[in-house]
């Protein structure tokens, strides 16, 4: 998460996209869970933004510190908190991650995803060419890099095939990562007409709220972890 391929480091611009991106898409509540090998809500659904942002300013590298990356595991998280919830139409689900995926039951709880109409929009964070991970001190401080087995450097990717898949099977869409808020105009213009045709499907009154209602929009903190 700490990987600098994207300034100044993977874990800070997500922070940075997930606050923008609440000020472009205003949402009916929204929650946070941050997830390695296992998912924890760090955030309620809310509606109090300021809130929300308290809570993620707080993630940090020892919050998802712990296990193997595990897309399944968040995904169920997300899907029992949309199960506590089933009067909600829309579900839809933004999930900032590097890719890196050591799920052993991703194919079951994308199906589960499926029955309940999760739609799941997926946000590379990093780059194809990667970076090696820092290590840091007890003071915060660069020591040198994660190294595997054979003593070699190793170097965190972006992985954008699993999540490309990912969204495409959900009805959802990748978005490519860039500094300026052209990828979060694209992610809130999808999610607007995602929301129009769902309104028009059933004939809602011109009168209601332009805005998606959203079952909650779960944001993960990105975690690396090596397969070493």
């Amino acid at each position: 998460m700490l990987a600098a391929d994207i300034k100044p480091h993977r874990l800070a611009f997500a922070k940075v996209k997930i606050k923008r991106l609440l000020q472009l898409l205003p949402a009916e509540r929204v929650g946070l869970i941050v997830f390695s090998g296992a998912a924890v809500m760090q955030c309620p659904l809310t509606r109090d933004t300021a809130t929300f942002n308290l809570f993620l300013d707080q993630v940090d590298a020892e919050t998802i510190s712990s296990g193997t990356t595990s897309l399944d595991q968040a995904l169920l998280k997300v899907i029992t908190v949309m199960n506590d919830l089933p009067t909600k139409k829309n579900k839809i689900v933004v999930v900032f991650t590097d890719g890196e995926d050591f799920s052993s039951n991703l194919s079951v709880v994308k199906e589960q995803a499926k029955e309940i109409g999760l739609h799941i929009f997926t946000y590379g964070v990093g780059t194809a060419q990667g970076a090696p991970v820092p290590i840091m001190n007890d003071n915060g401080q660069s020591v040198g890099y994660e190294k595997n087995e054979q003593g070699n450097v190793v170097m965190s990717k972006l992985n954008e095939g699993i999540l490309q898949a990912l969204s495409r099977e959900s009805g959802g869409k990748y978005l490519s990562p860039t500094q300026s808020d052209d990828d979060l105009k694209s992610l809130v213009a999808d999610v607007e007409q995602f929301e129009k045709e769902k309104f028009d499907d059933k004939e809602i009154s011109t009168q209601e709220d332009r805005y998606p209602y959203f079952l909650g929009i779960s944001f993960f903190a990105l975690l690396l972890e090596w397969l070493l």
